[in-house]
């Protein structure tokens, strides 16, 4: 799911300030201090890529670098680690 409407964070929670990215190819509001990851999650995007000797959807895991489920395509560079990078204005992410 990828709904640009779509917003699950806490709604009386204090953040920074907000920016816009791309998250394939749809408009996404997101806050300084915020990591990929936690983006990602708060537009309800759970699934980032299929393994490839499975097929089976993967996403994030760990949340702490660790396992490598998270990766995705930040500003045309693969294998980025959503829970390790933080969210920058203009950043373009590609989940698949």
């Amino acid at each position: 799911m990828n709904n640009a409407d779509t917003d699950l964070r806490i709604s009386s929670a204090n953040r920074g300030t907000k920016i816009t990215l791309q998250v394939d190819g749809v408009p996404c509001t997101a806050y300084e201090g915020e990591t990929v990851h936690a983006v990602l999650l708060a537009k309800g995007i759970r699934v980032l890529r299929i393994a490839g000797k499975t097929g089976e959807p993967r996403g994030i895991f760990c949340g702490m670098g660790i396992c490598y489920e998270c990766r995705v395509t930040i500003n045309g560079v693969p294998d980025q680690l959503a829970c390790m990078t933080l969210a920058t204005d203009g950043m373009q992410i590609e989940t698949r």
